[in-house]
């Protein structure tokens, strides 16, 4: 019977060492997937950027400098947007033509993203804007690009803005709260 019972311990300590192993390697590939990857080509751990992402990063390219986005039409809006606890959002150059014609195109933010770098801007994502009123008068539903639903901004708003709809898209920026997070905590206001 002893004989019998030690044998029983020893397999089961064999087994738990095994499972021990097991999980410490799995653990370990994880961890190895989560870091083999940098983090800003990354959207919520799939290892690849989001089909949205490399969208814009390909229609984007161009406006990497921020003098090809105003002679583009695109002007700066409000100044530096900071977060209301931590974070930024960045200097907004909007068009005001895209923003007031009612249409979604992922080729065609409304508005880009720009962080401010001492010398100059840096492009960190960009936005899409819908305004609610003419987007509701035409659509029984909120706007929808690639998948990703828009946020809603109604009126009264700290931008003095019309009720809206809209999109953030970390492109060329790694939220760590996310691609399509409002506020980033990767970018800030301070070099200005």
């Amino acid at each position: 019977m002893t004989t019998q019972a030690f044998t029983l311990i020893r397999q089961s300590t064999k087994s738990i060492l095994c499972v021990g192993l097991l999980s410490s390697l799995t653990a370990g590939l994880a961890l190895h997937a989560e870091t083999a990857v940098p983090a800003n080509d990354c959207e919520q751990g799939h290892g690849a950027p989001a089909k949205l992402v490399q969208t814009v990063r390909e229609a984007t390219r161009q406006y990497l400098d921020v003098n090809a986005a105003s002679a583009a039409g695109y002007a700066p809006f409000l100044g530096c947007i900071t977060g209301p606890d931590i974070g930024a959002m960045g200097i907004h150059y909007v068009n005001g033509d895209l923003v007031s014609g009612g249409e979604i195109d992922a080729n065609h933010p409304q508005a880009f993203i720009y962080e401010p770098s001492g010398d100059g801007r840096r492009l960190v994502g960009v936005e899409y804007i819908a305004l609610a009123s003419p987007w509701l008068a035409k659509n029984s539903t909120p706007p929808i690009l690639e998948g990703q639903s828009f946020q809603f901004i109604d009126t009264p708003n700290r931008y003095g803005l019309p009720a809206l709809f809209e999109l953030h898209v970390w492109a060329w920026q790694d939220n760590p709260h996310g691609a399509f997070v409002d506020w980033n905590t990767h970018v800030t206001c301070e070099k200005q």
